[in-house]
Formats: C-alpha cells, structure tokens, sequence
C-alpha cells in the first residue's frame, strides 16, 4: 500500500483514533467532522485514548476551530471518560440556503 493512498473508513457516530499516528489525526478529524455532519450527525464521538494526552490535545484544537462543532465535552464513564471527547455539530447548510 502506498502512503499517500486513500483507504476507505465507514462515517458512524463515532470514530477510534487509536490506530493513527498524531500527524495524521488534525487532517484526518477534519475531513471526519465534513462527512459526519453530511450525514446529518448531531454529535459524534472522538475517542482519543487516555495516554498522556497528545491526541486529546489535537483533537480539542480542531474541535475548538472547526465551523461545524458548537461545542465539546468529555464523554460520560459510559462513553470512554477523558478518554473519548463528545462533539455537537452545527447543522451543515445547503448552499444557497439562507
């Protein structure tokens, strides 16, 4: 498999960052967050892991810049505690939509 090619990922509710490295994760959580919210997801769940927290950090940095997250929190205990960050979406606009 060449780096650069693309791997197809199912867009759910939910997305498991484990299996990729931390220069992958800001792309990767951005192109996520566009479909997510094209499929009309009203929050999804980013579980980062506990670790030591550099993809917390990464994922909390898109999140707080990305359009279409009103806000983040960390999941419940159900959820993956601080080991996962829930995400409420804005509803995406149709272009030409006012």
């Amino acid at each position: 498999m060449k780096e650069d090619e693309t791997i197809p990922y199912p867009i759910e509710d939910s997305i498991d960052l484990h299996t990729f490295r931390p220069n992958e994760v800001k792309d990767l959580l951005n192109d996520y967050l566009e479909a997510a919210g094209g499929k009309g997801f009203e929050e999804v769940r980013i579980i980062h892991g506990k670790g030591i927290g550099v993809q917390r950090r990464i994922v909390h940095s898109v999140l707080k810049n990305h359009p279409l997250v009103s806000s983040f929190r960390e999941a419940g205990l159900d959820a993956g505690s601080w080991g996962a960050t829930i995400a409420v979406l804005r509803e995406k606009s149709v272009k030409g939509e006012v």
